[in-house]
């Protein structure tokens, strides 16, 4: 069993999500996250005082999926959230070595 995560823009989550369900991937944990990394920042002006922004908002995306969905899944991720930017997004893959589905 794999582990996905993968950081995108928040605009891409639709296409992203789109391209999982078209490849036969179920199922997925979204998550608003902030990052700072290797893009522009930008100053904004608050209460007055100018702030520099350099975390900016982006969507991490995470999927438990079996051994054979992994190469379906990573393409599906990396064609739904392609940019024109050099900083569209990242994905991270893990193995699990053990994964419990709790019921009530």
């Amino acid at each position: 069993m794999k582990k996905i995560e993968a950081i995108i823009k928040p605009f891409k989550l639709d296409e992203v999500k789109d391209a999982l369900e078209a490849a036969g991937i179920e199922g997925m944990t979204v998550s608003e996250v902030r990052g700072f990394g290797r893009q522009e920042t930008h100053a904004e002006v608050f209460r007055g005082t100018e702030h520099r922004v350099d975390c900016l908002p982006e969507i991490k995306i995470e999927l438990m999926i079996e051994d054979r969905a992994l190469d379906a899944a990573v393409a599906a991720i990396a064609k739904g959230s392609r940019t024109s930017a050099k900083n569209g997004g990242k994905v991270f893959v893990s193995s699990i070595e053990d994964a419990l589905h709790l019921h009530a």
